[in-house]
């Protein structure tokens, strides 16, 4: 079931926190000031704050072999596109489209969430991940997040953790 944190719980219950509550994963969730649009990953950090080494953004890519790919970084961080692609075993990726995110994981730009997606793509953290106390990631609408052990989200992503920055 979810810990909340001393500060105050969002109203809000999303799909990803059923999915974790439903898995016995223990959660804090998190909610920042926003309006409609997204907000870069370092902003939410500091709205939240929280260390954006903690703070993961979830980047939506497509294989020349046209397999999509899930690749989840600190906030702070971009991503190699080629080291992503050597990681999956692809020639190349690139990054989708932002008119195509909602149609291929369910997800709006910025509330993109590596749990609850329209269908569980290959996923890879970086590899910092295996080694920070505890990792935060949207909750798949934008102003919120979760903060959780690296390893529960690993292991229910069945995702796999690689250097994927530049």
């Amino acid at each position: 079931m979810a810990e909340y944190n001393s500060g105050k719980a969002p109203n809000l219950k999303t799909n990803v926190m059923r999915i974790l509550e439903k898995e016995n994963i223990k959660y804090i969730p998190h909610e920042y000031p926003h309006g409609k649009d997204a907000v870069d990953g370092a902003s939410v950090a500091k709205l939240m704050n929280q260390d954006p080494e903690y703070v993961f953004k979830t980047l939506v890519t497509k294989g020349a072999s046209g397999k999509f790919y899930v690749f989840v970084v600190p906030v702070a961080d971009e991503l190699d596109l080629k080291k992503c692609a050597a990681s999956v075993g692809e020639k190349s990726v690139a990054m989708i489209h932002v008119k195509d995110i909602t149609r291929v994981t369910g997800y709006v730009r910025g509330g993109c969430s590596p749990i609850g997606m329209k269908k569980q793509y290959k996923t890879t953290f970086h590899k910092t991940a295996e080694e920070i106390p505890k990792i935060i990631v949207s909750t798949g609408k934008i102003g919120y997040q979760i903060d959780l052990q690296p390893k529960d989200l690993i292991r229910l992503t069945d995702a796999q953790c690689a250097d994927i920055i530049k």
